[in-house]
């Protein structure tokens, strides 16, 4: 085994919930032992790419109801190309080589995937994205 490839592997999260049998789909298992384990390792860095997109968008974010907070989540991972290239970037840059020979049959609806799964890890951390004032008031 390469180096890079055990050293990836290594370092990726166990995710109990993320079950892997024989009746699912191809798409699905590459979710479950691939997408989700490196999404959790991220989960730290997409924070933080995140509260950097707030502050480069004029910190607007900070203004909203939670309703529309979890819109403009939403909107910046579907809509903003560069911002959701960005994010793919940061999933794919720790693929194994297979894994991204398998990644690329299907990049469509893995990318779909993916995504959800990062938009999901953002509102779950929600309580992150506090404007600093209201931060330091704590």
């Amino acid at each position: 085994m390469d180096t890079r490839q055990h050293s990836l592997s290594s370092i990726r999260p166990e995710i109990s919930s993320a079950s892997i049998n024989e009746s699912m789909s191809s798409d699905e298992r590459f979710q479950n032992s691939v997408l989700r384990p490196i999404t959790k390792l991220q989960n730290d860095l997409l924070v933080a790419v995140f509260k950097n997109y707030i502050e480069k968008h004029k910190c607007v974010f900070y203004g909203l109801s939670l309703e529309k907070r979890l819109d403009y989540i939403e909107n910046a991972i579907t809509k903003d190309m560069k911002f959701r290239n960005s994010l793919k970037g940061i999933i794919i840059g720790l693929f194994t080589v297979e894994e991204y020979s398998i990644y690329i049959q299907n990049s469509s609806a893995l990318n779909k995937r993916m995504m959800h799964i990062v938009k999901e890890r953002l509102i779950s951390n929600i309580l992150l994205f506090e404007s600093p004032e209201v931060l330091k008031a704590v």
